[in-house]
């Protein structure tokens, strides 16, 4: 890879881990179940992109 790639996919990851963590912290907010369930589930998603993303290196 080369260094710009590599800059791409460590900018990658941090969005990743971001997004999970704002979704992780708006779930805990939630009083609507469902609305709390999709939330949690875009944070799992946001972990799978993740490590995605950690697999290329």
């Amino acid at each position: 890879m080369t260094t710009k790639e590599l800059l791409y996919v460590e900018d990658a990851l941090g969005h990743a881990k971001y997004f999970q963590s704002k979704c992780k912290e708006t779930a805990n907010q939630l009083q609507d179940d469902e609305l709390k369930a999709y939330v949690e589930q875009m944070a799992q998603k946001h972990q799978q992109i993740f490590q995605s993303f950690y697999g290329l290196l």
